[in-house]
């Protein structure tokens, strides 16, 4: 074991030093942001006068400096191009109301094709500026609103839904199948919504299309952690419907604008908060560790890929610059290791990453800079493929060996050596590696903490790199393919399996070469090259450290069989008292009045059977089981009921033509 350690150190240094030479040439032959060009252009139109804009607009919508002196990046404003267009969202719900009365096969075609579909109609029918209205209940819906941040994003959403249902192929479950295109519609419908109310109807539709991914395990805790996702999400839903009516109220508009810092009020802060649970933002995210390991395999890489980037999508929509979120983000990224570290569910342990990588993104939204937006927007496209492919490693294993434990795994990788090295390249991406796309996003989030003089947040990031090689890149690979060897012999994996794993390795790999594919599409133009001698030994050095530390405490990493309290711990252990506040006690309140009401109605009912028993005289009724009962004699008269019903009728006739 020791001589194996040392030629791992010794591969790895080696590997370093390839890497570091490819990428010192990549990064001298420099990078040109084709934006460039347009804005020069942009600029001297203005200059001639050609420019048609209003001059206060044009003024709102340039960056603006903040009270540490950032410049925070300017809104996009498109010119709106007038085109009778789609809402791509739709073609994915129309293609989920048909899709459970096909055949299997053309139900898992149809699955992949779909999205494949939308994707296609993104990238080559919406041009940047498409508006497309809806009037409903006095108020302009726009359906279909298309800029940068929202064609970017619209593209990774549509592309993993791609990925991910070539993954699940061999899975015939209908309601998996439908529910992944709406959950897909979902976030696509959310990228392109230009109001508040179309945002909102889409945000929901995420909220139960993913609940049922969860419930479709079909286990008492995957029943009790869909509940508890659905009803945190839910209360999420209820606090941004309320900001959207108080942000209506005082606006009079429904249409998605960016907030500047410190301003709309409570209505921001609601709406804030909205987002921030979708997002995971501590302490409102504790819902997704405990709901996401218990998805199933297949539903688990649409959950790890679209809440919390939708999330993100609108944080950079309404709040970039706000400060809140750059202390929030770099809370998250320390938090999510720390977590990670201590997990022992091998998808618990990648849902708690997802919290530390979109605090990454959480934080360069509050940065509010170009680069820390850019930043942002490219790491959340880098880890909705790089969070894909590590999901997709551990379903493999889940799909395999039926455990999910990682002290029930170990020593089988040379038994499943390709899923294996898929998941690597995974692993090397969040690590942040050279070549794979990780380094290229999360070093644009970083450098933007620097360049804005962020010291303690810049710290704080680079720390949590180290956690992150440290638990996803050394520690679950170790623990769950190599480590102990406990006999485990894997069925095989299905092939639409490793070809899904091996497209997301594919993009890792390829917006790690190059990067410029990628920045390209951002909001703004990017003058950023990763690859420059310094960044590529800071984040070398790291690595090496990383791995080091971990090679000499390997003891110290064994897995242990524990469960890690987080901030659940509250609402858990306040659940008796809430159930018995709002449930047993509005129940107890509901079934007293029942009663009472029925009590009511039993007393009326005998009272009122047989009026004759209040006239005087009256001759009393004998009862069936009493001596000298006579049916004929015991039957009601008709004289006085239709005497009533005349009287009645007459003196109602007579009120009516009299009044």
């Amino acid at each position: 074991m020791t001589r194996l350690r040392q030629m791992g150190a010794q591969w790895l240094l080696l590997g370093c030093l390839v890497i570091l030479v490819l990428c010192w040439g990549a990064g001298a032959e420099g990078q040109h942001d084709p934006r460039d060009r347009h804005e020069a252009v942009h600029t001297e139109s203005v200059a001639n006068g050609e420019h048609g804009h209003d001059v206060a607009h044009d003024a709102a919508a340039h960056g603006h400096d903040d009270s540490h002196g950032r410049e925070i990046a300017p809104e996009l404003t498109p010119h709106p191009v007038n085109r009778a267009l789609w809402p791509p969202a739709l073609i994915l719900i129309l293609g989920a109301a048909v899709l459970p009365f096909l055949p299997r096969v053309l139900r898992s075609a149809g699955t992949v094709a779909l999205p494949l579909y939308a994707l296609w109609y993104i990238w080559t029918q919406i041009p940047d500026g498409c508006i497309v209205t809806l009037p409903f209940a006095g108020y302009d819906l726009q359906v279909l609103r298309a800029d940068r941040l929202s064609l970017v994003f619209g593209k990774i959403f549509t592309l993993v839904g791609v990925i991910a249902a070539i993954y699940g192929w061999h899975n015939p479950e209908r309601k998996q199948q439908v529910a992944a295109l709406l959950y897909t519609a979902g976030a696509v419908g959310v990228t392109f919504a230009g109001d508040y109310f179309t945002l909102y109807a889409f945000w929901e539709l995420m909220a139960v299309s993913s609940t049922i991914l969860i419930w479709a395990r079909r286990r008492p805790e995957s029943d009790r952690a869909g509940t508890r996702y659905l009803l945190m999400h839910l209360a999420g839903g209820i606090a941004l419907l309320a900001g959207i009516l108080f942000n209506l109220q005082s606006t009079g508009s429904i249409e998605i604008t960016r907030l500047l810092p410190g301003t709309g009020g409570a209505a921001a802060w609601l709406i804030l908060a909205g987002f921030c649970l979708n997002a995971a933002v501590p302490p409102l995210g504790p819902w997704l560790p405990d709901a996401y390991p218990r998805a199933t395999v297949t539903g688990a890489i649409f959950c790890s890929a679209l809440t919390t980037k939708t999330a993100v999508y609108a944080l950079l929509r309404v709040f970039p610059g706000w400060e809140v979120l750059v202390v929030a983000g770099a809370i998250m990224t320390l938090y999510g290791v720390i977590y990670a570290i201590l997990a022992n569910d091998i998808r618990e342990l990648l849902s708690y990453h997802i919290i530390s990588q979109v605090g990454y993104m959480v934080c360069g939204c509050g940065i509010g800079t170009m680069m820390g937006v850019n930043g942002s927007a490219s790491h959340a496209v880098c880890h909705i493929l790089y969070k894909a492919l590590l999901f997709m490693g551990m379903g493999a294993i889940i799909e395999t060996t039926g455990k999910s434990k990682i002290t029930e795994l170990g020593g089988f990788w040379k038994r499943q050596k390709v899923i294996f090295l898929l998941y690597m390249v995974g692993a090397f991406s969040i690590s942040g590696v050279p070549i794979w796309n990780g380094f290229t996003s999360k070093s644009m989030v970083v450098a933007a903490a620097g360049e804005s003089h962020m010291t303690v947040i810049f710290m704080m990031l680079m720390l949590a790199s180290v956690g992150t090689f440290l638990s996803v890149g050394l520690k679950l690979p170790y623990a769950a393919w190599m480590g102990e060897d406990r006999g485990i012999q894997p069925k095989k994996a299905p092939v639409n399996m490793v070809i899904g794993m091996a497209i997301a390795a594919f993009f890792c790999t390829l917006l790690g070469l190059a990067p410029g594919l990628l920045y390209r599409d951002l909001p703004y133009a990017v003058h950023w090259n990763p690859f420059t001698f310094p960044h590529l030994m800071e984040a070398i050095q790291v690595l090496l450290f990383t791995f080091f530390m971990f090679y000499l405490l390997i003891p110290r990493f064994r897995p242990h069989a524990t469960i890690s309290l987080d901030t659940d711990f509250f609402y858990r252990k306040s659940a008796p008292v809430a159930r018995a506040v709002f449930v047993d006690a509005v129940g107890w309140v509901f079934d007293s009045a029942h009663k009472m009401v029925h009590r009511i109605a039993d007393w009326a009912g005998d009272r009122f059977r047989d009026p004759t028993e209040w006239v005087p005289g009256w001759p009393a009724r004998v009862a069936a089981d009493e001596p000298g009962y006579d049916e004929d004699r015991a039957r009601m008269p008709l004289l006085l009921p239709l005497t009533l019903t005349l009287l009645t009728f007459v003196v109602a006739s007579l009120w009516i033509l009299l009044s």
